[in-house]
């Protein structure tokens, strides 16, 4: 625990500090190169610090163009891990209340991400049709289908939003499983451990367009967490 607390005492202040520092960037960098550049620098520095590797594997399944990925979520050391060692720059599409945070919620507006509420079903639309927009302009994002956390490591159920979000955009999904975070920082735990978290890419998945809207989705929801599941460690 005391591991924790120190590791927070390190984690706020850089965190600020790199918030403040990307938004300035986007003043005179148009293309979000350099905000890009310090998204993955803070998230690599706050692996270092707690002694976590990262390795990723399936890199090259990666069709060309923009992707939605689609990742299992088990800590917030997932956001970590993706940021620090994705091979594609992608933006995300986060709950509006991360974009809510001082500073840190403002640099993530500054950097492209795109806030989804899940409380209002019409701005929650607005949001997917946001990001529809942003993957026709050639931005890949990524996304916990999930929805929130899990506490024991097993999928929860999917929320439809992606893939509504898949439809709208007509790009494939990359599915994506995480094994380690949820040892590196247990559900309901204030503990953090050293550890290795791997990030396996999988083929991706294309919207099925000889079926309905409503089977293409689900039909696509059902392959998407299979391919999940079939390297997800319990």
């Amino acid at each position: 625990m005391i591991r924790a607390y120190l590791y927070l005492a390190v984690f706020i202040p850089l965190t600020l500090l790199f918030s403040v520092s990307s938004v300035l960037s986007t003043l005179f960098d148009g293309s979000g190169r350099v905000h890009a550049w310090h998204a993955r620098t803070w998230a690599r520095l706050m692996l270092a610090l707690n002694g976590v590797k990262v390795t990723v594997s399936g890199s090259e399944l990666l069709p060309e163009g923009a992707v939605i990925f689609m990742s299992n979520h088990q800590s917030n050391f997932d956001i970590l891990a993706l940021l620090a060692a994705m091979p594609r720059r992608f933006y995300w599409i986060a709950k509006k209340e991360l974009f809510e945070i001082p500073l840190f919620g403002h640099a993530m507006r500054r950097g492209g991400y795109i806030p989804l509420d899940r409380g209002d079903g019409r701005k929650a639309l607005q949001s997917l049709d946001e990001a529809a927009a942003a993957i026709n302009q050639g931005k890949s994002v990524v996304l916990f289908p999930e929805g929130t956390r899990t506490t024991d490591g097993t999928l929860l159920p999917f929320k439809r939003g992606g893939f509504i979000l898949a439809r709208k955009a007509d790009v494939p999904v990359i599915p994506v499983t995480i094994n380690g975070s949820g040892r590196v920082n247990p559900a309901n735990r204030i503990r953090l451990f050293s550890g290795n978290i791997s990030i396996t890419l999988h083929p991706p998945v294309a919207f099925p367009s000889e079926l309905r809207r409503s089977e293409a989705e689900s039909w696509m929801m059902e392959q998407v967490r299979k391919q999940i599941e079939s390297v997800l460690e319990h």
